[in-house]
């Protein structure tokens, strides 16, 4: 037996057969930051593509394209909206205006744009690297950063995967960074005061600040002169943050862990009061009066396994309290109008509830769209902006009890 076994080790080594693996990994783009300061421009209207974010302001409508910059829309029809222009903001997820000047992130940066002429928008400020988690700066700050993360999928030989496992594949060094590097360089005025935006909003504007949030801190920033935004405080907020709604003297703060109050009476700093707590899920509020609006959604963004809309009495901001928990399908962004509650249901459609009685709200559902992938909503008094994956939507809700549809923008790869 012992004479035999260092022919079977031979054996097993000549007979080994080589094993491929395939897997994915987060590979970064990089881009350089002389491209990015070139790159924000208006150009001729387009589709939508895309849509994200949606905010009004006056006479126009703004629709962010993710990533790519904001359609300017105007809307003094709402049965017939007409596009008049695209603004090139690459990086482009939130937006507010104030005045005649628009505010956008453009990946680390935040850009304030003169929209005074829509036909001929203007770059009039730059706030360099205040979004940090947007695209973290590596390798010469001043020249590249990386702007996003695209899923590559790889296949190679065991032996080679595991080179890679010693070295965390999770993780890219800087020799990597650097490698990537040398591939990649070879109608009118608006005027007036702030508009309004959605549930799902990361900016908002009260008075003369400007509130943006990222996953883990709220930058504040003085706008009194609109042109000249000024960053001030930079207010850790904890983890998972993804929406605020400002209300009266309060800055109401959605989390994948729950709903932050802060005080706002001083806007230069705001206050934490309080956090109502939830299971992990994504969380967009709304408020009006003494109640938050709360949902609660499962998706792989925000984990758990939560559909729900939350009624919380918030009239003592320092103790919130849970009044009444709904079960919904796959709730996203919400709007209120006095008594009537609009929710977004994702692929379920938009749902309008009568909330005149909060404990009664599931026995007073008064339509339901079904055909929609609702993503969030502004209620504008008599008529409702409704955004999702197949376009924009308006609604006259004059007579909440016959919702009629005014006019539908539908993404350039569909007809109406």
């Amino acid at each position: 037996m012992l004479l035999l076994l260092p022919a079977l080790l031979l054996s097993s080594c000549t007979d080994e057969v080589e094993t491929t693996i395939t897997y994915t990994v987060q590979e970064p783009v990089l881009m350089l930051r002389a491209d990015l300061k070139q790159a924000v421009k208006v150009s001729t209207p387009r589709g939508l593509q895309t849509p994200g974010k949606i905010y009004v302001k006056g006479n126009y409508l703004f629709i962010n394209e993710v990533d790519k910059g904001i359609h300017i829309i105007n809307n003094a029809n709402p049965a017939s909206p007409q596009f008049i222009s695209f603004v090139e903001i690459p990086g482009s997820v939130d937006m507010a205006v104030k005045g005649n000047i628009l505010y956008a992130d453009s990946y680390i940066d935040l850009v304030a744009l003169d929209i005074s002429n829509p036909l001929d928008v203007k770059l009039v400020k730059r706030v360099e690297n205040i979004f940090p988690n947007y695209g973290m700066l590596v390798h010469d700050t001043a020249r590249i950063f990386i702007a996003r993360y695209e899923e590559k999928t790889i296949t190679e030989s065991v032996e080679s995967y595991n080179s890679r496992i010693h070295r965390n594949p999770w993780m890219f060094t800087q020799m990597d960074v650097g490698n990537r590097f040398m591939e990649f360089s070879s109608a009118g005025s608006v005027a007036g005061g702030a508009g309004k935006g959605g549930s799902m909003a990361r900016f908002t504007i009260t008075g003369n600040h400007l509130y943006a949030i990222s996953l883990s801190h709220m930058q504040v920033f003085d706008v009194s002169n609109a042109a000249e935004p000024q960053p001030g405080n930079k207010i850790n907020l904890g983890w998972g943050i993804e929406t605020i709604f400002p209300y009266n003297d309060k800055l109401f703060i959605g989390s994948t862990t729950g709903m932050h109050i802060y005080d706002n009476s001083n806007p230069t700093s705001p206050q934490h009061l309080s956090t109502y707590a939830h299971v992990n899920s994504c969380d967009p509020v709304v408020v009006e009066g003494n109640l938050a609006w709360v949902t609660l959604r499962s998706g792989t963004a925000c984990a758990g396994f939560t559909n729900q809309l939350d009624v919380i009495d918030v009239s003592n901001a320092r103790s919130p309290k849970l009044l009444k928990t709904y079960p919904m399908q796959n709730p996203h962004g919400l709007g209120i109008d006095q008594s009537t509650l609009f929710l977004c249901e994702g692929q379920f459609g938009l749902k309008v509830f009568d909330i005149k009685n909060h404990l009664k709200v599931s026995e007073s559902l008064l339509a339901h769209f079904k055909e929609h992938d609702a993503y969030d909503v502004i209620p504008l008094g008599t008529s409702l902006l409704m955004i999702g994956k197949d376009g924009l939507y308006q609604y006259d809700y004059r007579n909440v009890s016959q919702i009629k549809l005014l006019s539908k923008i539908p993404i350039a790869s569909k007809t109406i």
